[in-house]
């Protein structure tokens, strides 16, 4: 699999697909950020699309997409502009140049590249545009050219997407901030609006060329009678108050008189949304998802797979590895990957994850469709919350049951890697004479899997951690700095500082020292390689795997290893997986039963589902061997219920609450523990609440 730089968005067409050098100009997103990282002196940010804002500056960049021999060199020119045009090419650096489209109409723009094989030209159109406004917001009448104007009826009928669009936080930000802000100010209205020079003055019939045109203006604090004036006394700005259509397509005019497809933009990529997301220290999610394992690109030429991508079963590469390929498995529609070329794969994204005209689902993430939340070897898994939208794509591919009786004919035979979520489930592992494996609690304790511990906010913006760990960078651990982001581990387990924190409660992997849970899987995943073929040398060589237990043990050794984790997802499955393969092709560990890692703090755990109907599980932590007491409340203080009162042995418990039979009324609930350890002077008392839903 060959890992290729990042890319952002293709807005040219490509047809020659060969192993000669191919030129291909690409428009480049410039994010405020990237404009000062870069140093550019522009001040006029680009959204990456090819029809673009008039009299905002376009950036293009040089590629070479037949094969991986460096441009030498690149020559970029203006082949035709509109009459009365007066722009022109400037060369930024060897493979950039920009220009400033002055003028509506069509640009076309030549690129000759040379290699060490020779050189090739191609062309890209550009088409400068001017703003028309989204149509039928706020109970306006859409009128032509605004967008809805022809979208509301077919074959084009946009209305669903409206519908859910118009309710969305991108459609109302406005006009909230219009009502409840004392600081709103016209600098947030280059987001909030549809065309605010975003930075550089330009007249393209924005939000702030016909609000400087009616004499509407600002002025702080909010209340909620400046919306209703903007709404009855400047009507013609209202389908312009709001982030609308042409913010992640582009301005609309070239596309409404003509209706020409090329000249409207529709793409997922980051540098769409990044126009607006990617200001820190405020606006710092781009940012984040920059130093993220998504922002990079990965290609493979498997991911061609022709008429074998029309469905979206585990077996469908481009469903995962591309974003609009993820954005179609979502929407139940497949994608046609016949003849695919590197250059055209989208990374995952933020409009892959989310979608930006908004839905019914949290943070609007993409649906999941049915059948997904199934693992290859059949599991069907209900639980995992918001972190399911992850749990799509990070599973194995394959059923251990059936892969291990395959012949081992390649390097790459086995489970997929990032095979994160069969092992925080303790799924999928191949059983030897039908012993099943032990699992932990992760699983019980995190509503929302992955998000709750990978996402829990970024560190503060004094910090040179900042960015790299949690939120849309979804990593625990900064390399360059050595921090590791403990912050979903310290309410179980205490202060920590790193994963070897975590010390194993005994040598697992026989090597004389108990060390940390990390250093004890990596101990046992070399004895496995000892182990497995060719047995003594901590290498694998998958030609001598033959046999059932082989191909069982390499099948579990590469699902422990996938993850990727060192048994932080799930400790008591990975070390039973584990030592329970090495025994099985000849070797010799301890598998005594143990409890691997015990919580080192009392702890009180959200009910799930809340809210609830009739039943929720409550869970609860206990350090030491404790007298347990739970009970369930009404809002008045009466006892509805004593759920637990016994001693109660040291980890993680579950106890359900349910109220089927009962004559409960919905309404708030609360639940406390109340709990002193056995033979020490600790205690322990916490209340949380619940909805009941009937």
């Amino acid at each position: 699999m060959k890992k290729i730089i990042r890319l952002l968005l293709f807005t040219t067409l490509f047809v020659n697909v060969t192993l000669a050098q191919t030129a291909m100009i690409k428009t480049e997103a410039l994010t405020p950020h990237r404009l000062t990282t870069m140093g550019f002196t522009t001040n006029s940010v680009s959204s990456g699309l090819n029809n673009v804002p008039k009299q905002t500056y376009v950036y293009l960049s040089a590629w070479n997409i037949g094969n991986d021999e460096p441009i030498s060199s690149a020559t970029f020119t203006l082949i035709s502009k509109p009459a009365f045009s007066t722009a022109s090419l400037e060369v930024i650096n060897p493979t950039w140049a920009q220009f400033k489209p002055d003028v509506l109409g069509t640009y076309t723009i030549g690129l000759s590249i040379t290699t060490a094989s020779g050189t090739h030209d191609t062309t890209a159109n550009i088409y400068a545009s001017e703003f028309v406004g989204v149509g039928g917001f706020a109970g306006t009448s859409a009128t032509f050219p605004q967008c809805m104007s022809c979208h509301s009826s077919e074959p084009y009928n946009f209305t669903q997407i409206f519908d859910r669009w118009k309710i969305s936080g991108h459609a109302n930000v406005f006009n909230q901030q219009l009502e409840i802000s004392d600081h709103y100010s016209a600098n947030c209205m280059k987001c909030h609006t549809t065309g605010y020079d975003h930075n550089i003055a330009a007249s393209n019939n924005g939000f702030d060329d016909i609000a400087d045109s009616l004499g509407w203006s600002y002025i702080a604090p909010g209340n909620p009678e400046k919306w209703d004036s903007l709404v009855t006394y400047y009507p013609s700005l209202v389908n312009h108050a709001t982030i609308g259509c042409e913010n992640c397509h582009g301005p609309g005019n070239e596309h409404a008189y003509g209706g020409h497809l090329e000249k409207i933009g529709l793409t997922v990529d980051a540098g769409n949304c990044a126009q607006c997301h990617d200001e820190p220290w405020r606006h710092n999610k781009y940012s984040e998802f920059e130093n993220s394992g998504h922002a990079e690109v990965i290609w493979s030429t498997s991911f061609a797979q022709g008429s074998s991508s029309q469905n979206n079963n585990l077996g469908n590469c481009i469903r995962c590895h591309d974003g609009q390929g993820y954005v179609n498995f979502t929407k139940g529609r497949t994608t046609n990957t016949t003849g695919m070329h590197s250059s055209q794969l989208k990374n995952i994204t933020c409009a892959a994850c989310h979608d930006p005209h908004g839905n019914d689902n949290e943070f609007s993430l993409r649906d999941v469709p049915a059948g997904s939340d199934t693992l290859g070897n059949g599991y069907q898994y209900t639980i995992g919350g918001t972190g399911r939208v992850c749990m799509n794509c990070h599973k194995a591919r394959r059923d251990n049951v059936s892969y291990t009786q395959t012949n081992v004919t390649s390097a790459h035979w086995g489970p997929h890697h990032s095979v994160q979520t069969d092992v925080y489930l303790g799924q999928n592992a191949a059983e030897f004479d039908g012993v099943p494996y032990v699992s932990g609690y992760h699983k019980l304790v995190f509503d929302n899997a992955c998000v709750d511990c990978h996402m829990v906010a970024t560190t503060d913006t004094g910090t040179v951690t900042r960015d790299r760990v949690g939120g849309h960078s979804w990593k625990l651990h900064d390399v360059e700095n050595n921090y590791f982001h403990a912050a979903s581990c310290t309410p179980c387990h205490g202060e920590i500082n790193s994963w070897d924190d975590f010390i194993a409660s005994k040598d697992f992997d026989d090597d004389g020292t108990r060390e940390s849970i990390p250093q004890e899987i990596a101990g046992l995943e070399t004895l496995l390689r000892i182990q497995l073929p060719p047995v003594g040398i901590d290498s694998i060589d998958y030609n001598q795997i033959t046999t059932e237990n082989l191909k069982k043990a390499y099948f579990n050794y590469q699902l422990i290893a996938y993850d990727g984790s060192k048994g932080m997802h799930n400790a008591r499955f990975a070390i039973d997986v584990l030592t329970k393969s090495i025994i099985a092709i000849g070797g010799t560990v301890d598998v005594e039963e143990d409890e691997y890692s015990s919580p080192t703090q009392y702890a009180l755990i959200q009910n799930y589902p809340n809210p609830f109907n009739p039943s929720t599980t409550i869970r609860f932590n206990v350090p030491y061997d404790s007298d347990v007491k739970i009970t369930i409340y009404n809002v008045t203080g009466e006892v509805v219920r004593v759920l637990v009162d016994a001693v109660t042995r040291a980890g993680l418990h579950e106890i359900e609450f349910n109220t089927y039979g009962t004559d409960l009324s919905s309404g708030i609930y609360f639940y406390t523990i109340e709990a002193n350890a056995v033979d020490r002077s600790n205690s322990f008392r916490e209340t949380k609440k619940m909805v009941l839903l009937k």
